[in-house]
Formats: C-alpha cells, structure tokens, sequence
C-alpha cells in the first residue's frame, strides 16, 4: 500500500475511505442515491533501514468494499491553483458553553448566519486547521493522520477558552466530509481535496467574555499547489522587524488571529517579488522561527 507521506515512526495511521454497500450514520441525513460508508483495515508497512524502526500503520480498505466508478467534477484539473471553489457538502456542529459538541450533520454548503456580535467577529474567538485528502491511483481515497489535526485543534482551544470536538467527532467528522464531496477531489498526481476545519465562538457576546454558543464547521475544495513554484525552490525574504509570534502569545496554537498578523510583511515581499516571508524570533531577532504559511526545517549536511 502507498502512504505517501509516513515517513517517521512517530506518525499515526493514514486513512484509506472508499464506497461501501452499507450505510453510515454520519451520512444519513443526506440524500445520496448510493449510501456511504468508511471502511478502514490495518495493514503494516516495512522499511528499508539499517535501524529498527517501529512500523507504521496505514489503513486500507475491507474485502466487502465494492469498486465504483465517480463522475469527477466538471472543473480543468490539470490547472488549479489555491484558490477556493465552493463544492457540495459541509459539516456542521454545535454546542453551548460548558457542554460538549453532538448532533453534527451534513449540509448542503453555503453561507452561514452569525450574529454581529458573534465572539469570533468581535474578539477573534476561533481556530482552523488544514488537511487535505488525495486520490490514489486505484481510486482510493487516502487522508494523512487528521487524529493529529484534531489534537491540535484540542490543545487550541483550551487557550481561546473554547469547548472541542473529540478526536473521534473531528475524524468522523473530516471522513463524512470528504465522502460527501468526493467527486472534488483532483485524479491521481492532479492535486488534493483541501479540508479546512473551523471551530469558532458563534453565540453573542457583547463584553470581553467567552461566546456563550460554539460551531465546528468544515468545508472542503479542490487545490493545486499552494505556492505558484509548484515542488520548485520559493524564494523567501527575511523579516526583521515584523514578528510572526511572541512569547506568551498565541503563536503556538492555530487561531485565526495569528493570520491576519503576517499579511502587512507578506504583501510587501510578494510586491518586490519573493514567495513569502521568513521571520526571526522577537526576543534575539536571529533565530530562523518560520514562514507566513508554513514551517521551516533546515538540514546540516557535514562532508566528509
């Protein structure tokens, strides 16, 4: 089985989703002609090392699993950028302060209503995530560890003061989701179905407080590569005054805020040309911390 990306004992299981005879809950209360189900089997990989790595595990289809031919979307796929194109379905949650998200479904996508005095327009009282879902060769549907998004999801919104989706909730949740849009998702090697998980403060709030009410949204669409270099080297501009994070702040968790934050620098390097922004740590303006849209890893390479 192909796991495109489990390279590190340390990740947890990709997940394989594809048609199924049988029903699922998560889906029940769409109208699909065909019922859908995830199935998952644990299947252990090998690797080629001199050390002893412990296996990783990925997750693939049931014998019970039936082939089906999916009419892809009516979209040019050997052109598609990063940008949003709205799709069929979405997921959405909800919850009151102090208690903890059930009932979720899915729904038709569209706008949604917020009051204006919701938390997250107010004070900023959301997180996202990103994940993305590819197509494999054989039509499979492959997800790469998304118990990790939820986690991460979790650990946010302790700080912003939100309640969270269980893993469980959020995984079902991601699988429901992509599913329910799979003709969106690009052939083989064209692209990916982006998946972007909101939690956010829906209720009204008028004074500095926790909103009383809570949404777990999630839409998905169809990308290309995020940078317009593709697999190419980007060209990044060191950021000296301008910082990404500060120490205390929020910069460790994924709320919405900390976005906002980087367009002022990123807008001026992609006016003198550069891909993106590189930034330093605020306390000693020396050390490499990260880029506007995404981590920055460094490998030393020693000759002998």
């Amino acid at each position: 089985m192909d796991c495109t990306t489990a390279l590190l004992p340390r990740l947890h299981a990709n997940y394989l989703l594809c048609p199924s005879r049988h029903s699922s809950s998560l889906l029940s209360k769409t109208h699909f002609s065909s019922p859908l189900k995830l199935l998952l089997q644990t299947k252990q990989l090998s690797f080629a090392s001199s050390q002893k790595i412990t296996p990783v595990f990925c997750n693939a289809t049931l014998s019970d699993a039936r082939s089906e031919t999916v009419e892809l979307a009516n979209i040019d796929w050997d052109n598609l950028g990063f940008a949003f194109l709205p799709t069929d379905y979405m997921y959405n949650m909800k919850c009151s302060q102090g208690e903890g998200f059930s009932n979720g479904e899915l729904q038709r996508f569209g706008n949604i209503e917020l009051s204006p005095s919701a938390g997250v327009l107010n004070y900023g009282q959301g997180l996202f995530e990103g994940l993305k879902a590819y197509r494999k060769e054989d039509g499979n549907i492959l997800l790469f560890r998304p118990e990790e998004n939820a986690l991460r999801m979790r650990l946010g919104a302790e700080r912003m003061c939100m309640p969270s989706p269980t893993v469980e909730q959020f995984v079902d949740a991601v699988k429901a989701t992509v599913l329910a849009n799979k003709r969106w998702i690009p052939p083989a090697g064209k692209g990916s179905l982006y998946i972007r998980p909101l939690l956010m403060g829906s209720g009204a709030v008028l004074g500095l407080a926790p909103a009383p009410e809570y949404t777990f949204l999630i839409y998905v669409s169809p990308v290309g590569n995020y940078f317009k270099e593709g697999v190419a080297p980007i060209h990044l501009i060191i950021e000296h005054d301008l910082h990404r994070a500060t120490p205390g702040g929020t910069g460790g968790v994924k709320t919405i805020g900390n976005y906002a934050a980087v367009l002022k620098a990123q807008s001026a390097a992609k006016e003198q040309g550069y891909s993106d922004v590189l930034y330093l740590d605020c306390v000693h303006k020396k050390y490499l911390e990260e880029v506007s849209s995404c981590n920055i890893f460094v490998v030393k390479v020693v000759y002998v």
